[in-house]
């Protein structure tokens, strides 16, 4: 079971990954018809889904949980929150990368913490190390540091041009 949960663990950053770099191929799937960030939120949200059970099927869950549980998890709800909270749907899912326009933001988190994004999901992963075995929060934690990598090179003139 254990190579199969790190399988799912890992399965997005691969298609992440293509995205970034190859934005017009996933414009140019999407069609005319169909808002490239949309799709791929719903891409995003079955590869959280498949993440999520790979983490449970090695899972021993008990409660309550450890005392630092809570304010961790919170805390990284509260920046994921915040993120799609201040760039929507299109600025959280690549909406640049797709030749949308998304406003500079400014307010807090940003500017305050580098990729709140993966602080918080880390943050909430790692709340949960008393119910995950720690190399599968390891996992996916590398599989954020590989993203915040990748994100961190852009280039303009790679962007998506949009489908008249």
């Amino acid at each position: 079971m254990g190579i199969f949960a790190a399988i799912g663990v890992l399965s997005p950053f691969p298609f992440y990954w293509w995205l970034w770099n190859w934005p017009q191929s996933w414009v140019d799937l999407c069609g005319r018809d169909r808002d490239p960030s949309k799709v791929m939120a719903l891409v995003a949200h079955f590869f959280k889904l498949i993440q999520f059970i790979s983490l449970f099927s090695v899972s021993t869950l008990h409660w309550p949980p450890p005392f630092y549980f809570w304010p961790l998890f919170a805390f990284g709800q509260f920046l994921n929150f915040r993120v799609y909270q201040l760039l929507g749907e299109a600025g959280t899912y690549y909406g640049v990368r797709f030749g949308k326009s998304i406003p500079w933001v400014t307010e807090f988190p940003f500017g305050v913490i580098k990729d709140p994004q993966y602080v918080g999901s880390i943050t909430s992963l790692v709340a949960c190390l008393s119910w995950v075995p720690f190399q599968y929060i390891l996992l996916w934690v590398l599989g954020y540091a590989f993203m915040i990598l990748v994100e961190s090179k852009e280039d303009p003139s790679t962007r998506a041009k949009p489908i008249h």
